[in-house]
């Protein structure tokens, strides 16, 4: 046999082990934004902005130098400088050296940070690891030390000399110089550094945020009194506010069995008529540019203020329902929550996705907007009318799509359990695995817009089956009926003005039967329905597998906390460990299907759309006929041996995918 068709070897030898900092090296796209260096230089504000959090500083000092290289400098407390107790290196070495390495782990036992954005252990080592040369000094113990880096690798060790009279006491300075071969630009965007320093300034009110540009000697500084409220009017420009702003705060005293002590936000909301919204929010000081849970939980503790306040005045004309995005729509706000343990989406931490985000912050803003106004009764009226106008303008947009797709609608299917609100784009439709699970999701859904249509059994293979055959199905037949659309070719030219939900959501069991029905559902709509998946309509949603009841350790309280595989149950056992919980503390639950479940754990888990995993479907990164042929490989009744030949061949790797 010749070299060339010799299969490649798959041995002990073929397995790698990235060390040290190589994982960010080699996937840097992974670890942070790769557009420009920004991000690895916030990583190093963030560390500055903690100290200053934790009440140990009131300094930041930002240079971009004229080689390129970016200084942060604070007047905190100083990395640590001695041994590490069991590692045998300087403490500042292995903080730049060491992926999940940190003092931000230790929140349970009073640790250094309480609350504070970092989290993984992996910011400044990701800033280490993508720079040419970084430099650390700190100022600690009446003594000034100083250590290097080339590469993410010690260039100079560390070394210390006592500190000259005069000279600070206490504080860190890391200048990094960015590796311009990790990113597409190595220019960094003034605008966003200008923004997010400002940002930090404003909530950390009396904490004065300095920028130094070396080329042109400008130098801007920042430091707010008034905080949030502040800022948002500067940030709102001429918009006049409808009423005067809502501001407040509240934190957790202890007193609370469901958040620890200091959990809670610090808010101001503006109601405007005109002008697009400014929305801002922060999680312990963290920009969250794509939001998340705690904006979830201002807008349902707005919410249900605000209809809570029509309701008891009376407002409220005939014939119109109040939703969210009613009050919602021309709000703008800046929202600062303190959160213990955030768990946020991804290492950029664009997004927050702690499921107790929303409870935290919606239980806290309600009562006290409900307070303000009952005291402010005409301010409230004011209110009340532009947020009914806002739900008579959606009621009309509503009716007039109804009008264009309400003729020749079929009967729909019995088993159908259907939402209230005609909103096509807000409309969601579970198709879910067994009757049983079919009634926890009956109960535990927001009946306002998510349909249930349970499936008995396994789904016919419509691989192979004609379209004129389709509707000998029933359960097919409800499917097509319950959507609004007819089966149909890729090249046809499908109607889809009666579709009736915006998302499509399988949901089965998260085992291989479950997974066996999400195939046999995929294979009906590419084959049958491929424009929903082109338009992005069809969803996997992705029950958890395990629940792990935690017990209240520190300032945590007792939580239940769910793993879709057994590789997040592995994490969040490890982190219960490293909280200092003993082994036989927590208590591990695993889910033999949806029908175990509570509809309060099924509606928490899979159907909120605050806390939900929710994955679209797309074609791949294989051409569309290229997809058929795959397909029909795996799904046609005559294809058994090829079939088997390619388990064979990668059935290695689905197990590495998952």
């Amino acid at each position: 046999m010749s070299k060339k068709n010799t299969p490649a070897q798959y041995s002990e030898a073929s397995i790698k082990v990235l060390k040290g900092l190589e994982p960010v090296k080699q996937r840097p796209g992974m670890y942070t934004r790769t557009e420009n260096p920004l991000h690895i230089v916030q990583e190093v504000i963030d560390n500055a902005s903690d100290e200053a959090l934790g009440g140990f500083g009131k300094q930041i000092l930002v240079t971009l130098h004229k080689d390129g290289a970016v200084s942060v400098e604070d007047d905190g407390r100083g990395i640590p400088i001695g041994m590490h107790p069991e590692e045998g290196v300087p403490v500042v070495e292995i903080v730049f050296t060491r992926l999940h390495a940190g003092g931000k782990f230790d929140k349970a036992a009073g640790g250094a940070y309480t609350f504070s954005g970092g989290l993984h252990g992996v910011g400044v080592s990701v800033s280490n690891a993508l720079s040419t040369r970084l430099a650390v000094t700190v100022w600690r113990d009446n003594q000034v030390s100083e250590l290097e880096f080339a590469g993410g690798d010690v260039s100079v060790p560390l070394h210390s000399r006592p500190a000259a009279r005069g000279e600070k006491k206490s504080g860190t300075r890391v200048t990094v110089w960015p590796d311009v071969k990790y990113f597409d630009s190595a220019q960094l965007p003034l605008g966003e550094l200008q923004r997010l320093l400002r940002s930090k300034a404003v909530l950390l009110p009396g904490v004065r945020v300095t920028l130094i540009q070396e080329k042109n000697g400008e130098e801007q500084t920042w430091c707010y009194e008034q905080g949030l409220r502040g800022y948002l009017l500067e940030t709102l420009g001429g918009a006049e506010p409808l009423i005067p702003l809502f501001e407040g705060e509240r934190f957790a005293d202890g007193s609370e069995d469901s958040f620890a002590e200091g959990e809670g936000a610090a808010w101001v909301v503006a109601w405007t008529e005109d002008g697009a919204p400014v929305r801002e929010s922060y999680v312990n000081l963290i920009p969250t540019p794509a939001g998340g849970t705690h904006e979830s939980g201002l807008r349902e503790g707005l919410f249900q203020a605000v209809r809570g306040f029509i309701e008891l005045h009376n407002l409220q004309p005939k014939g119109v329902k109040l939703l969210p995005e009613d009050v919602f729509s021309r709000v703008s706000f800046v929202l600062s929550a303190k959160v213990l343990d955030p768990q946020f989406q991804g290492q950029i931490k664009e997004r927050l996705n702690s499921r107790d985000a929303v409870r935290l912050v919606s239980s806290f803003t309600r009562p006290a907007l409900e307070l303000w106004l009952n005291h402010h009764v005409e301010h409230g009226k004011k209110l009340a009318e532009l947020v009914i106008r806002q739900a008579q303008a959606r009621t009309r947009a509503g009716q007039k799509i109804e009008k264009k797709k309400s003729s020749g609608v079929a009967v729909l299917p019995g088993k159908l359990t259907d939402c209230e609100t005609e909103d096509v784009a807000r409309n969601e439709l579970f198709l879910v695995e067994g009757d049983s699970a079919g009634g926890s999701a009956k109960m535990g859904r927001d009946k306002e817009f998510q349909a249930i249509l349970p499936l008995r059994g396994k789904v016919l293979n419509t691989w192979e089956t004609e379209r004129d055959r389709l509707f000998a199905n029933n359960e097919v037949h409800d499917i097509a009926v319950a959507i609004g659309v007819d089966p149909h070719g890729p090249q046809d030219d499908a109607d889809l003005s009666n579709l009736r939900y915006g998302k499509i959501c399988i949901l089965s069991d998260a085992d291989v039967d479950g997974s066996h029905i999400q195939v046999l559902l995929l294979t009906l709509f590419f084959r049958h329905f491929p424009r929903l998946i082109a338009q992005g309509n069809v969803f996997v949603a992705r029950p958890p597998l395990y629940r792990v009841d935690a017990p209240a350790r520190g300032k945590k309280p007792a939580q239940k906390l769910y793993a879709l595989d057994e590789g997040e149950l592995e994490a969040i056992l490890d982190k219960l460990r490293k909280d200092g919980v003993k082994e036989n503390a927590w208590s591990i639950s695993r889910f033999k299907g949806l029908g175990e479940m509570s509809a309060g754990q099924l509606w928490e888990t899979t159907m909120n759309p605050d806390t939900r995993r929710l994955s679209p479907v797309a074609l791949g990164t294989l051409d569309f006929d290229a997809t058929v042929s795959r397909m029909n490989m795996l799904m046609g009744k005559g294809e058994a041996a090829q079939r088997r030949s390619w388990l064979e061949a990668n059935g290695n790797e689905v197990e590495a995918d998952i």
